[in-house]
């Protein structure tokens, strides 16, 4: 059974980091586009990161340019999000997702249907 499974997420100070870690299960992440996404309560779900298939392409919404890196280890069949200067606004569960021939924008600005989904990890910054 193909399935995405998110790790990492938890309490952290202002200021502080997270690596959040996306591993799937039942099907290669190479030749996916993957991308993390988040939501906060009350609010849409956003595209914050996103990789090509091959790492060569990323792409990065406004909010998280410059704090925030994705990567990944197709080897392990992982993806991370490693996450600096967090900020209370970074609050939000985080859930990565996988979609196979799409580019990076699309998936992070989800143009359309995407294949693969996992249930998220709840990273919340506060002092």
């Amino acid at each position: 059974q193909a399935q995405l499974v998110e790790s990492g997420g938890g309490l952290v100070q202002p200021g502080g980091s997270l690596r959040l870690s996306c591993a799937a299960s039942g099907f290669a992440l190479d030749l996916y586009t993957i991308g993390w996404f988040r939501q906060a309560p009350g609010k849409g779900r956003e595209g914050v990161a996103c990789v090509s298939s091959e790492g060569g392409a990323t792409y990065y919404s406004d909010s998280v340019k410059g704090r925030f890196t994705i990567s990944r280890d197709d080897a392990k069949n992982i993806v991370y999000l490693q996450m600096n200067v967090l900020k209370p606004e970074d609050t939000a569960r985080y859930y990565c997702a996988a979609d196979l021939g799409a580019t990076t924008q699309a998936v992070c600005q989800m143009f359309g249907p995407i294949d693969y989904w996992g249930h998220g990890t709840q990273v919340s910054v506060s002092s």
